[in-house]
């Protein structure tokens, strides 16, 4: 598997068994609201609004806070007005980190990420220090058969298809994410995950020492209030993952 389908996995499980609930809640509300503000308040015609209320919904936020956060998006009630801010640093071992951040106080966001990437090894660099290693992109990650899967997403405009393990990982453009999904789930291809994202250009393996103290950044950096996402350029083999877990 590669470091960004590994990594997506293991944020998905522990999300599902530690993370505090209403920290989370306040999280994936704050990324419906910005979706709204952003495309309009219809997930039809605001992908990242869909995108968005799926993910929500599959961490269980209840269909009433999810119509709230709509609400508040698009104007009809109240809301904080959040900005989204991008930081960019360095992990232990020369790990690039890239942090999405919605907030509505620069200055608190600011010096969290600071003093967190400081605390656990890291720095803060400069705007564009690390930015430029990161391409957004669409991924899904698929389970079927490799022609099924294959023919599915590259007639619909996928641009790469890879084996992860038992399942395979599909990139496609940020604008034919909806188009590749509904090509795939139409061949009975299994979808476990699509969503845009931003994928390093290039990987860097870890060592179970290093990369004990990159998940702990990472981890840390995840548990900031303002902090929606974090993403990394590097690589975890299975036999050093299992270490980790054991």
């Amino acid at each position: 598997m590669s470091g960004h389908s590994k990594w997506a996995t293991i944020k998905h499980k522990k999300g599902a068994k530690d993370a505090r609930r209403g920290q989370l809640f306040a999280k994936l509300a704050r990324g419906v609201e910005v979706a709204a503000r952003q495309g309009g308040p219809d997930p039809t015609g605001n992908f990242m609004l869909a995108q968005a209320i799926e993910k929500a919904k599959s961490q269980s936020l209840p269909n009433e806070n999810i119509e709230r956060a709509i609400r508040r998006g698009s104007g009809e009630a109240g809301g904080a007005n959040y900005e989204e801010i991008w930081y960019e640093g360095y992990a232990p071992g020369g790990v690039a980190v890239y942090v999405q951040a919605l907030t509505d106080n620069r200055n608190r966001a600011a010096s969290d990420v600071r003093s967190t990437f400081s605390r656990h090894g890291g720095n803060l660099g400069e705007p564009g220090s690390v930015g430029y290693l990161f391409e957004k992109k669409g991924y899904l990650l698929v389970g079927g058969e490799e022609d099924q899967v294959m023919m599915a997403a590259l007639d619909a405009g996928a641009e790469d298809v890879r084996p992860s393990g038992s399942q395979w990982e599909v990139i496609a453009a940020p604008g034919d994410l909806r188009a590749v999904r509904q090509a795939l789930e139409a061949a009975e291809a299994v979808v476990e995950s699509a969503e845009v994202t931003y994928l390093p250009s290039t990987l860097l393996p870890l060592g179970a020492e290093t990369a004990r103290k990159v998940l702990r950044l990472v981890d840390a950096l995840e548990e900031l209030d303002d902090v929606q996402m974090v993403y990394g350029n590097f690589d975890i083999s299975d036999e050093v993952m299992a270490a980790l877990a054991g």
